[in-house]
């Protein structure tokens, strides 16, 4: 493969798993976004020349337009929890879209979520929706991928609870029964790999991309618990106790969201007759094969505690 991908959003979780996927196909990649320097890291990464780094914001249509200049695929990647999520997942979609169709790019992979949809009450399902038809309309051959939660080892979701469970005797559980299918963040990053490489064969498709484990909220919790070699009291919350934490905005030890609260409210796994990681010739790596070996520096004793895995 050759060429020159542009990943917007590039420097982010997911981003920095995607770059260094494609570097290593031959590829040259730009990694465009508000603030280049957080991609640095992955300068010694790729050959001499391999990575180029420029300002983007998917709010501002003139940088999109000068990021993928040039380019023979776009990647779009960017995304918030936060403030100014239709800004950037509805219109900033299509902006990008718009962008790499005037450009004559050949190819455009966008990062969606699964649980898009434009009936949600939560604002970041409706706006990944949103941009999901956006990008439909403007570039109507773009690759559109779902991930589940994702997990890896910088994630803000698994080590999120890890380290609440370090801290903390009793730990409290909101939507104990709610169902994740969570994804490897490198497994993504093959997703995106392969959506790049051929367009033809995956161009107008959407994928779901999960997991091979499907676990609720109270089982996964349990899992990092095992995993990290801790014992805390779980707390399971009901609903009524959970809304209004949400609309104080805060669990202890974690920050949630009125809209991250209603996005809980729907199970985050892939629907039945969806094409997954598989149907991009991809195997799904299970949570079990890969998360131990980060979540060893939550034990009390680190990689040296009874029970991690040795390492020489």
């Amino acid at each position: 493969m050759d060429g020159l991908v542009t990943l917007i959003g590039g420097g982010g979780f997911v981003g920095r798993y995607a770059a260094q996927a494609l570097m290593r196909t031959g590829v040259r990649v730009r990694v465009a976004q508000r603030d280049p320097r957080q991609a640095f890291s992955l300068k010694p990464l790729g050959a001499l020349g391999q990575s180029q780094f420029v300002v983007a914001d998917v709010t501002r249509p003139d940088t999109i337009r000068r990021a993928v200049d040039g380019a023979t695929a776009v990647v779009n990647l960017a995304g918030t929890f936060g403030a100014g999520m239709a800004r950037v997942q509805a219109d900033g979609a299509a902006t990008v879209a718009e962008a790499a169709r005037a450009a004559g790019v050949g190819a455009l992979v966008h990062l969606s979520a699964i649980g898009a949809d434009r009936e949600s009450p939560s604002l970041y399902a409706r706006s990944k929706a949103l941009g999901e038809e956006a990008v439909r309309e403007a570039f109507p051959s773009a690759t559109i991928l779902r991930p589940s939660t994702v997990f890896g080892r910088e994630d803000q979701f698994v080590n999120r609870f890890a380290a609440l469970m370090e801290k903390a005797p009793v730990v409290p559980v909101l939507r104990a029964g709610a169902r994740f299918q969570p994804v490897f963040v490198g497994d993504v990053a093959e997703a995106i790999r392969a959506a790049v490489a051929e367009p033809r064969r995956f161009g107008g498709e959407t994928f779901e991309l999960a997991g091979p484990d499907v676990m609720t909220m109270r089982e996964l919790l349990g899992w990092i618990a095992e995993a990290t070699g801790r014992k805390p009291r779980f707390l399971e919350l009901p609903d009524f106790a959970g809304g209004l934490i949400a609309a104080g905005g805060f669990l202890p030890g974690a920050p949630i969201t009125k809209d991250q609260w209603l996005m809980l409210q729907r199970d985050s796994v892939a629907s039945a007759e969806s094409h997954g990681l598989e149907a991009l010739g991809l195997t799904p790596t299970p949570l079990a094969a890969v998360a131990p070996q980060w979540l060893v520096r939550y034990r009390r004793m680190g990689r040296f505690s009874r029970g991690s895995a040795h390492t020489a």
